[in-house]
């Protein structure tokens, strides 16, 4: 696994997310994020976000896009090839978005499903995340998203933001 930047082959990691999400079209609603973001717009993720992918072969298996976002590291656009589903990829991903939040001082791991898919709520339970909010996109007077976060356990971690301050503030 590695972090891709802007020069790297990211048309391959759009087919790879495109091909992903597929299932979702007709499902969910509003329609995906993905259908707004082209080769371009990855080359901007990658360039002002962390996107790391997973390869195998002549291309990515698995994928995401990592935001530190207050005390939290925002998960988004995780992914992983059908073909290479139920190896364990995405507990890789997720054990690397974990070691990233630790790494710069974070408490968690943030990420959003849509309500509709609840095989992915069931997943990312079994992944150490829990339920921590519903939201709805603008213009919807429903819950179209469920926030779920997964906490960094403080073995072998720094200990995020928080616990760093409490430390400051007992060292005085």
């Amino acid at each position: 696994m590695r972090r891709y930047t802007p020069e790297d082959d990211l048309a391959a990691v759009h087919n790879l997310l495109t091909r992903a999400f597929a299932y979702m079209e007709g499902r969910i609603d509003p329609a995906s994020s993905l259908s707004r973001l082209d080769t371009e717009g990855m080359k901007a993720l990658a360039a002002h976000r962390e996107v790391w992918v997973m390869e195998e072969g002549n291309g990515p298996v698995g994928c995401m896009v990592l935001t530190p976002k207050d005390d939290t590291l925002y998960l988004g656009k995780l992914a992983v090839d059908y073909a290479q589903r139920g190896k364990g990829l995405a507990r890789i991903l997720v054990d690397q978005a974990l070691r990233r939040a630790g790494d710069l001082g974070l408490d968690s791991v943030t990420l959003e499903t849509r309500i509709e898919l609840t095989e992915n709520h069931a997943a990312f339970t079994a992944l150490g995340f829990h339920k921590a909010d519903e939201t709805a996109h603008p213009g919807y007077d429903r819950p179209t998203s469920i926030t779920m976060v997964r906490p960094l356990g403080t073995a072998g971690r720094a200990g995020g933001r928080r616990a760093k301050r409490a430390a400051r503030n007992r060292e005085i």
